[in-house]
């Protein structure tokens, strides 16, 4: 079974969800093919700047939020 991909969190781009739980941030891959590159995601719980996530799935990525 694959453990996932390690991502470190380069950027907190803006909190959304219903009571502002989900954080939207920019990642920057640690490991396997994608190595490098940067992508945005929406991660729950708490982050900062720094933190490694493990991702399940690299090829998502998360639309970005609009201003209301």
């Amino acid at each position: 079974m694959d453990q996932g991909t390690p991502a470190k969190v380069v950027e907190i781009v803006k909190r959304t969800g219903v009571q502002g739980e989900i954080v939207q941030v920019m990642l920057e891959i640690m490991d396997g093919p994608e190595k490098g590159r940067v992508k945005r995601r929406n991660v729950k719980g708490n982050v900062q700047k720094g933190d490694v996530v493990i991702l399940l799935n690299t090829e998502r990525e998360a639309a970005e939020i609009k201003a209301q």
